[in-house]
């Protein structure tokens, strides 16, 4: 694995971990809010085993990436045009959540020339409000820090209801950041969640246009049991983009890979060998 530093659209730093050949066709992953680049470690593997050039990515305002004053969604998606550049080849993006929308954005303000494929990760333009306010809720709820890792666990299990709560929850310091008031912090910028009702509606309806306009291969991944993206989401995405393929993985919430690596990893996998631009 090699750490690599891309430049988004307003000079902002953008870190990156990368696997595979760099020669073999790209494959950028992009989180969900409030995750970092750590939340693909096991997919990005297998993807880069398999004989693509894998890079996981911390959004602008998450992780190592450069915090910024610009969270809308023109400027996560024109951060993903810009890696696409310095990278100088048309990657297959892999989107969770606001990485999702970032990808799908990222494709519209290229005019459907950034991409060689689209996959969706528990996010389409139709959401289910509850699931969405519980996701912002958890994330809000860690405004104060924690005093140990050990309590940011417990806060992680008990919105992870689907999980066994670990043992060990040492791998969670890397979603987190000791301040000087010796309290751990989540790892992004929260100011990033402060959008307006009517800026979400916004990007919804965004959304949906954006998403009518694709034309390259596009899967939507979607935990079975997941409380965000429910069946008539699905289904207002299918009358969207009628050539997408769909998958839905048993066992997991709303938090795909994380809930069940190897199946969702088997489903990338799948989608990816009929791709034109798949490895030999």
């Amino acid at each position: 694995m090699r750490e690599r530093v891309f430049t988004g659209i307003h000079g902002n730093r953008i870190v990156a971990d990368c696997r595979g050949n760099p020669s073999d066709p790209p494959v950028i992953f992009l989180h969900g809010g409030g995750q970092t680049r750590h939340a693909w470690g096991g997919t990005a593997k297998r993807i880069a085993s398999a004989g693509w050039h894998a890079l996981a990515v911390d959004l602008r305002g998450h992780g190592d990436s450069d915090w910024t004053a610009h969270y809308a969604r023109t400027d996560f998606g024109g951060d993903i045009i810009n890696i696409a550049q310095q990278l100088g080849a048309k990657p297959m993006l892999v989107g969770a959540s606001l990485g999702g929308i970032a990808s799908l954005f990222a494709q519209d303000l290229s005019a459907g020339d950034l991409g060689s494929a689209l996959v969706l990760v528990d996010i389409a333009p139709h959401t289910n409000p509850a699931g969405v306010d519980r996701i912002i809720d958890f994330m809000r709820s860690g405004a104060g820090g924690f005093a140990t890792i050990e309590e940011a666990g417990d806060a992680v299990a008990s919105y992870l209801r689907e999980r066994k709560r670990p043992k060990d929850v040492s791998g969670l310091r890397k979603n987190l950041r000791l301040k000087d008031d010796g309290r751990f912090y989540w790892h992004w910028d929260p100011r990033f969640l402060e959008r307006t009702a009517a800026a979400r509606e916004s990007d919804r309806r965004a959304m949906e246009q954006a998403a009518r306009r694709l034309s390259i291969p596009t899967l939507l991944v979607r935990g079975a049991q997941s409380d965000v993206l429910t069946q008539n989401g699905i289904e207002a995405f299918q009358e969207l983009v009628p050539h997408a393929k769909f998958a839905d993985i048993a066992g997991a919430g709303h938090m795909v890979a994380g809930d069940r690596n190897d199946p969702f990893t088997d489903a990338i996998l799948l989608f990816a060998r009929e791709l034109e631009v798949t490895p030999a």
